[in-house]
């Protein structure tokens, strides 16, 4: 375990999370909100894990992270943060199964990686991005504090997503 928040403890992800990559990443939800990844086996899995989550543990120090609830060790989604070269800054990411939405679990993980961002990872800034017809993932953001920037076109892709910060002081 890496760190915990009231109800969920969240790990580092291995090789050994790749069928649960390969569930989350297939949810219609995760397709809908975030995108199709095209992961469609376990391989498939286990590479998008060597070549995204993992590669940024190595290359960024931070990443997503496997959430499980501390009464019974289920494992319920990922939340992390991600470095996107288009922003130049960490974002914080959640994808929860749908079996676990309307829990408080989103905002309970997301502010929890938030804390661990600021607070041990020293991090100066922390965004958020979300597609614009997401309203329960725009909450969880403004929860965090943060708020609606505007609308960036994601690099390589036919969407916008809306851009979430703190407010400048």
């Amino acid at each position: 375990m890496l760190f915990s928040s009231p109800r969920l403890l969240f790990h580092l992800l291995t090789q050994a999370d790749a069928a649960l990559m390969l569930r989350l990443l297939n949810e219609p939800t995760f397709i809908a909100n975030i995108a199709d990844r095209g992961v469609r086996t376990l391989e498939q899995a286990e590479k998008y894990l060597n070549e995204g989550p993992l590669a940024m543990y190595r290359q960024h120090g931070f990443g997503m992270y496997r959430v499980t609830r501390k009464e019974d060790g289920l494992d319920i989604g990922l939340c992390g943060l991600v470095y996107r070269d288009y922003l130049g800054k960490p974002d914080i990411g959640y994808a929860f199964f749908p079996e676990f939405a309307g829990q408080g679990y989103a905002s309970e993980a997301a502010a929890a990686v938030f804390s661990y961002g600021k607070n041990v990872l020293q991090l100066p800034e922390i965004v958020g991005i979300v597609a614009p017809h997401n309203i329960a993932s725009q909450k969880v953001l403004q929860k965090l504090g943060l708020q609606k920037q505007g609308q960036l076109q994601v690099p390589g892709e036919d969407k916008k997503v809306d851009y979430y910060a703190l407010p400048k002081v």
